[in-house]
């Protein structure tokens, strides 16, 4: 075994000995479509395997009412294909659901990727075969197929879970969780409706559910703090000017801390006058998307008494728009501060409960007790409902990985890898796994996730090209470099207010066995710092890696 060290050029067209493919690829979503693409390029034999019908990742299964961006549009689209950017129009400044389906469809479409895609395919198990240095990938109906290289692109919420709740099989009416929403049209119109959950994904469909239903019951475990999104509808003139700029907007998204198009502001809190805060607040506040979130005064994440007074600020606008006060302290977030944890952006969201047929149930002070055959029962009451929807999110980050059997060399799993939290290097590889790259895994840079899916696929494109033009067939990240890239994502996370909270951010599901305690789950530090490293890495000729 040698340690790669001279950067290669990349190999001809060529297939691996005795394998099915030279790749496999697991997820058809926006990870996975880039780099089938980028290692078709390379003349590699590729497959992928996608569990369901069509492209699209988190943008096939999220079809809930309501669903759309929340970075925007035009900042979240491949900026790889100069092709695609001419021809395609955002009809709004933050997409829904529907348009960017389609958006995922025209791509793959545009360069014929879906030959190489099998759908219906679910991955239930991928090993690797020590002796021939490849990952064997078992799918559900027992098939197995063989590659030297395996490319996880599963998504870091993908997911779902439901929450635990004895007797949810028991109820008879229609049930539906938003992250595995049916094709089929699902009316509200008459019908007496429960949502439980109030994360980005139950603000997002609340908001729309109640526009139609009888009644609609909202059970809240913990409020989100929320901020108005300002979505509008983009001209034909507007798209040709977005279009004139993309080379702008890409570029500002490169330098920003999180890739989206929000800066923060260089000034600390208590380095202005109340009166300047407030407008500054209030200037954010009514600006679209994430400014307020990522744009905000530069000691807001770390800084309590600064936290604490952006988030009354945004408790006081919740206190304004909600008339029932007793409501209204429902919906202010107690146990976080403003930003903490990710911040949905909503449409209307806080006017619903000024509705005569919306009701706020806290199952913090009234706990749900059992799903029924005709609804559920708290330790208050019995409730009917013609409709229960589950708003009840992912297990995040690495529950993807965990509802796969991964093993490694000699039969250890990655689910016992990282039984105290995930160990990886650059969040790409994990040492013990050889030949095995996560698209937006564990401790990668997150943020606006296409920005960091493409720097993630091609700098894994760049890798495979390497290895393969060496004639390397086995590559596995030494335990010092893992435990160097470990502590770099720890130290990150130190001194930020969010890493003192519970969310999917932080590892943290109340509804999964045994996620009940903080891990380090993400880096959180500047997504050019991640890149600079990453870049280091190649430059020096991937020497942290061990190939063979």
């Amino acid at each position: 075994m040698d340690t790669a060290t001279a950067t290669a050029t990349r190999p001809a067209p060529h297939a691996s000995a005795g394998l099915d493919y030279d790749t496999i690829i697991i997820g058809a979503g926006l990870s996975g479509l880039y780099q089938l693409y980028r290692l078709r390029q390379q003349g590699q034999n590729v497959k992928v395997f996608e569990m369901g019908t069509g492209v699209g990742g988190t943008w096939y299964w999220n079809r809930y009412p309501g669903c759309r961006f929340d970075s925007e549009s035009y900042s979240y689209g491949f900026s790889w294909s100069k092709e695609v950017l001419e021809e395609w129009d955002w009809t709004e400044h933050f997409a829904p659901q529907p348009e960017t389906e389609r958006y995922c469809n025209f791509v793959a479409d545009k360069f014929d990727l879906k030959k190489d895609i099998q759908f219906s395919a679910k991955v239930k198990a991928a090993h690797y075969q020590d002796d021939s240095r490849s990952w064997k990938v078992t799918l559900t109906d027992g098939s197995e197929h063989t590659a030297r290289w395996l490319v996880t692109a599963v998504g870091p919420l993908s997911a779902p879970v439901f929450p635990r709740i004895k007797g949810r099989d028991s109820y008879k009416g229609e049930a539906y969780h938003t992250g595995l929403w049916p094709k089929h049209e699902v009316t509200f119109e008459g019908k007496n409706v429960a949502v439980i959950g109030t994360g980005a994904t139950g603000v997002q469909a609340i908001t729309e559910i109640a526009k139609t239903a009888k009644t609609l019951t909202v059970f809240q475990r913990r409020p989100n703090w929320c901020k108005p999104l300002r979505n509008k509808q983009i001209s034909k003139a507007e798209m040709d000017g977005i279009r004139q700029r993309y080379d702008e907007i890409f570029r500002k998204c490169q330098e920003s801390a999180t890739c989206f198009l929000h800066t923060p502001d260089m000034r600390k809190t208590f380095d202005v006058s109340p009166e300047e805060r407030e407008a500054f607040w209030e200037h954010q506040y009514n600006e679209p998307g994430f400014s307020m979130w990522v744009g905000g005064f530069r000691d807001m994440m770390t800084n309590k008494a600064a936290n604490d007074a952006v988030s009354e600020f945004v408790a006081n606008k919740i206190r304004e728009r909600v008339k029932d006060p007793k409501v209204a302290e429902l919906l202010v977030p107690k146990e976080h501060g403003f930003g903490t944890r990710r911040v949905p952006q909503e449409s209307g969201y806080y006017e619903v409960y000024n509705q005569d047929n919306v009701k706020l149930v806290s199952i913090l002070e009234n706990p749900i007790e059992e799903i029924t055959e005709k609804g559920l029962r708290t330790a208050e009451q019995d409730y009917e409902f013609d409709m229960i929807v589950y708003a009840t999110g992912f297990d995040a980050i690495t529950g993807a990985f965990d509802r796969i059997d991964i093993r490694g060399a000699g039969g250890q799993t990655l689910k016992d890898k990282w039984s105290a939290g995930p160990k990886t290097f650059v969040g790409v590889l994990v040492e013990g796994f050889p030949n095995m790259f996560m698209l937006v895994g564990p401790h990668t840079a997150l943020g606006n996730i296409p920005r960091s899916i493409e720097y993630a696929v091609e700098w894994v494109d760049d890798l495979i090209g390497h290895l393969s033009a060496r004639g390397a067939t086995y590559a596995n990240p030494t335990p010092e470099a893992e435990e160097a890239w470990t502590e770099v994502v720890v130290k990150s996370n130190e001194g930020l207010l969010s890493s003192e909270v519970d969310s999917w951010m932080t590892g943290v599901n109340q509804n999964v066995e045994g996620k009940q305690t903080r891990i380090i789950a993400r880096y959180s530090g500047t997504a050019p710092a991640f890149r600079e490293y990453c870049d280091r890495v190649a430059a020096n000729g991937y020497t942290e890696i061990a190939t063979a």
